[in-house]
């Protein structure tokens, strides 16, 4: 009789744009995970879906999150509710996000619930982390950037880029 352990949960989520280019390059390495995803515009479903088919595996669940930034900071009261709706739903063992805004709040609420966080800074930011990023380290138990040149002893770590 084979013991096989249950499949890691995993969300992917990011912002629109960039953000989410960079985190369909990740989803190779969730083929043996359960995917869930969740961005900021609604479309982006069926990219990901896309992605996911190409990297052979599963079409992930996908999930729309509300933007938020620090010009919009009126809007995190409502950014934090329905990003815990979704980590409700998920129950992820895992989070990873390519930042912006909201990959920084679910980070924090998923880190509450027990998960465990990956940020991966933006390979955008190339003479110094973003905001976000700056303010992830502390919160997160693996802490990456894209830039060889912005990795230190303390972290962000250097593994490499995605593009």
């Amino acid at each position: 009789m084979t013991n096989k352990s249950p499949q890691k949960r995993v969300l992917a989520l990011s912002s629109a744009g960039g953000h989410f280019v960079q985190l369909c390059r990740l989803f190779p390495a969730f083929d043996s995970c359960l995917l869930s995803v969740a961005s900021t515009n609604p479309s982006l479903a069926a990219e990901a879906t896309l992605t996911a088919t190409k990297a052979g595996i599963a079409p992930p669940t996908f999930y729309t999150i509300a933007e938020v930034n620090r010009w919009q900071w009126w809007r995190i009261p409502s950014a934090i509710l329905g990003l815990l709706l979704v980590l409700l739903r998920v129950r992820p063992d895992v989070i990873v996000t390519t930042g912006a805004g909201p990959g920084f709040l679910a980070l924090r609420l998923g880190k509450l619930l027990g998960a465990r966080t990956v940020w991966l800074d933006s390979i955008a930011n190339a003479d110094e982390l973003s905001l976000s990023g700056q303010k992830a380290g502390r919160f997160v138990d693996l802490w990456l950037t894209q830039w060889p040149d912005l990795a230190t002893k303390d972290g962000p770590a250097y593994k490499g880029a995605v593009l």
